[in-house]
This record gives C-alpha cells, sequence and structure tokens, in this order.
C-alpha cells in the first residue's frame, strides 16, 4: 500500500476525536468513580450504583436516538453541517464543565445525561464529515487514525487530571475541587481540538436548501426508511451493527463500575484504563495498514469474533490480574472495530446523503447501546450477581456476526 501523508482537512478531522476522546475517556474512568463516592456518601449499594450508571447511560443515548436521524438528515443541506456540530459539541463541552458542580448524585446524573447527549449528537455530523474531507479510498486509513490519535491524545487532559485526583491532599485542595479542575481541563481541552474543524470544514456533498428545510428533511428521512427495503445489505449491516457495536459500548461504558465492584480501588482501575488507551494506539494504526492489504470485511469479522472472546473471558472474570489482562485485549480491538465499522459503513451509502444515514447508524451504534446498558443493569439487579449481566455480551457480538456475514454476501466483499 503506498503511504500518502495525511492532508490538512483529514488532519483536522482526527483532531476531533483527540478533543472529544477527552471526554469519552473520563466517562469510562474518573466520572464513574466520582460518581460511586456520591452514590456511596447517599447509602447507595454497589448494585444499585451500578444499574443507575447504566440508566444514565441508556437515557442519554436514547434521546439522541430519537432526535439523532433528523438532525443528520438536516445537516445534509448545504450550509446546515457545521453549525449543527458545533452545537451539539458545545452542549457536550459545557456539560463537561458544569459536571464539577453539583454534590448530589441525581443532579450530577441529570447533567452528565445532557453532556453525553451532546457528545453524541456532535458524532452523527462527525462521522458524516468523513466522506467530505477524504477519498473513498481512503476511507479506512483516515478513520482508524482518527481513533488512534484520540486515544493517545486523551491521555494528556486525563493524565493532568489524573495527577490532580490522586495527589489533591498533597496539593492542598479538596476532592471536589480536584475534580472540578479536571472537569475544566476537559472541556477546554475538547474545545480548542475542535477549532482546527470549526475554521477548515468545507461541507462537499448536500442536498440545495428547500423552502422548508426542517418539513423536508423529516420527508426525506420518511423516504429513506421506506425505500430500506430496496438497500437489504444496508439494512442487514445496520442490524449487525446495532448487536456488535451494543456490546463494544457496553464495555467501555461500564468496565470501570464493574472493575469497582470486584474489589478494585480507584487508583488501579485508572492505571489498568490508561493501559487501554495506550494499547489502543498502535493497535488502531496497525489495522490502519492492514486495511490496505485486507478487505475492510475481513478485518471486521476478526475483530467481532475478538470481541465475542473478550466477553466470555470478561463473564468469569473475578481476579484482579484477569481485569488487567483484559484491559490490554479490549485495547488491541477497540480502535479497530469503531474505525473499520464507521468507514465500512461510509462506503456503502450514498454520500450526498451521509448526515442521514449516519443519524440512522447513530441510533444502531451509540444511541442503541442502551440496550446493553440496561440489561447488565437491570440483571444485575435482579440476580445480585454481576457477572449474569455481563453473560448478556456474547450473545450481541455473535448475532452482530452472524447478521455481518449476511451482509457480506449480499454486498459483496469491500
Amino acid at each position: 500500500m503506498e503511504k500518502t501523508a495525511l492532508t490538512k482537512q483529514e488532519i483536522c478531522w482526527i483532531l476531533y476525536d483527540v478533543g472529544n476522546s477527552a471526554f469519552i475517556l473520563l466517562v469510562s474512568t474518573i466520572i464513574p468513580i466520582y460518581f460511586n463516592s456520591l452514590a456511596s456518601n447517599a447509602g447507595l449499594s454497589e448494585v444499585d450504583y451500578l444499574a443507575y450508571w447504566g440508566y444514565a447511560a441508556s437515557i442519554s443515548t436514547i434521546l439522541v436516538a430519537l432526535i439523532g436521524p433528523v438532525l443528520g438528515t438536516l445537516a445534509d443541506t448545504r450550509g446546515f453541517k457545521k453549525p449543527l456540530f458545533a452545537i451539539s459539541m458545545a452542549i457536550g463541552g459545557s456539560g463537561c464543565w458544569l459536571l464539577g458542580f453539583p454534590s448530589d448524585w441525581l443532579l450530577f446524573l441529570i447533567v452528565f445525561v445532557i453532556a453525553k447527549a451532546g457528545y453524541h449528537s456532535s458524532l452523527i455530523f462527525y462521522d458524516s464529515m468523513l466522506v467530505d474531507i477524504t477519498s473513498q479510498e481512503r476511507l479506512d486509513q483516515v478513520s482508524s487514525h482518527g481513533y488512534a490519535w484520540g486515544y493517545i491524545g486523551s491521555c494528556i487532559p486525563f493524565v493532568l487530571s489524573l495527577i490532580l485526583v490522586l495527589f489533591h491532599e498533597s496539593a492542598g485542595i479538596s476532592m471536589k475541587t480536584a475534580m472540578f479542575l479536571a472537569f475544566f481541563l476537559n472541556g477546554a481541552w475538547w474545545f480548542l481540538c475542535t477549532i482546527p474543524l470549526l475554521k477548515n470544514y468545507q461541507q462537499k456533498y448536500c442536498v440545495e436548501l428547500p423552502e422548508h428545510p426542517v418539513k423536508s428533511s423529516f420527508l426525506r428521512l420518511l423516504k429513506t426508511l421506506q425505500d430500506m427495503k430496496n438497500h437489504k445489505s444496508i439494512f442487514l449491516y445496520l442490524l449487525s451493527f446495532f448487536f456488535f457495536i451494543d456490546g463494544v459500548y457496553t464495555i467501555i461504558e461500564m468496565a470501570t463500575a464493574y472493575g469497582s465492584a470486584l474489589g478494585m480501588d480507584s487508583s488501579q482501575l485508572l492505571l489498568a484504563l490508561l493501559v487501554t488507551q495506550l494499547v489502543a494506539f498502535p493497535c488502531a494504526l496497525l489495522f490502519s495498514r492492514l486495511s490496505g492489504y485486507y478487505k475492510t470485511s475481513q478485518l471486521l469479522k476478526v475483530c467481532i469474533l475478538a470481541y465475542t472472546g473478550i466477553s466470555l473471558f470478561a463473564v468469569q472474570l473475578d481476579k484482579i490480574w484477569e481485569f488487567w489482562l483484559l484491559a490490554i485485549f479490549v485495547g488491541m480491538f477497540q480502535g479497530a472495530i469503531q474505525a473499520l465499522s464507521r468507514s465500512y459503513f461510509a462506503k456503502i451509502i450514498p454520500a450526498d446523503k451521509s448526515g442521514e444515514y449516519f443519524g440512522i447508524y447513530d441510533i444502531c451504534g451509540k444511541g442503541a447501546s442502551f440496550l446493553g446498558t440496561t440489561l447488565v443493569g437491570l440483571i444485575a439487579q435482579l440476580t445480585g450477581k454481576m457477572s449474569m449481566g455481563v453473560a448478556m455480551l456474547p450473545l450481541l457480538f455473535l448475532a452482530g456476526f452472524v447478521l455481518f456475514c449476511r451482509t457480506e454476501r449480499m454486498q459483496g466483499e469491500i
């Protein structure tokens, strides 16, 4: 495969992954630990803490699932994508700042839901920008670079936040002040990394501005959904994606909560998940290189099967060293499965409807992660055993794999 330097547009697009990944790393590490302390102070049990955390994650994604397709369709209108992206990013970044204020666990969860909804909304527009900033041949490479540099770049504000949280007493500040500074730092990082994309992005594929943009967006979305029966391979892929990426995001959302309930202290959890980020960086770049030699569909099947094995291993997890091993395994495939699923979808959809289709994609992906988090939380609460909740995850990956194989047969190898 010929190596080609990243263009200015591609670099600016990748930088947003660096910015928003700082927030999502907090969601996987410091935020659930901080919420655990607020919940413990209020007298909530560990099982209830895990369940309420899962419900909050589910609510934020359901909100985006309801409005995402319409917003995505609206974004396909000339001149609309960048402003909608900026608004959603501003909601997410501001919400990140505001997380440092609440002392009540319920109010904290409400702010968290708003911040996370803003984050998810911004990704609808961000993902759909991929077809505008690069060529068809470079989709896998650029998408993988986005996740790779997002993983390593997010470590900068994360390490600074980690120092604030772990050594707040030595610095002469309270834990609440340390958390406030950590949230502000990550929100600022998110905003700064977004500026280059806002300055340089140009919408390439779009539809012309109709007389009634919002009404027209609803009508176009309705027509696309009605026509989905004529695009069975896209429908099957979305269904496959619904299952396997749901399992991925459930693991990301609830890893820290699971480790905490197993008895790991905060320092161990944060360091283990930092290891995941560091492993994910070179592995995502590796899959970027492999995409030049192997079909995207082949690499994606490898990732889904790997995650099936990871989730089976997680079911019996009851030792601290096993959690560390799990963190390494997740890091090896986390960036690859996300990047390749995004670029595969970008290859099979019409470029001038990228916002519309990525709005639907978000329902089946991040917007659909309510299924996994809700199942894990609910079954853990009903049985009193977290391992029973985690046992649902391998079924999600297997369903996704079977459906993707059917997609591949209909679509052909890509």
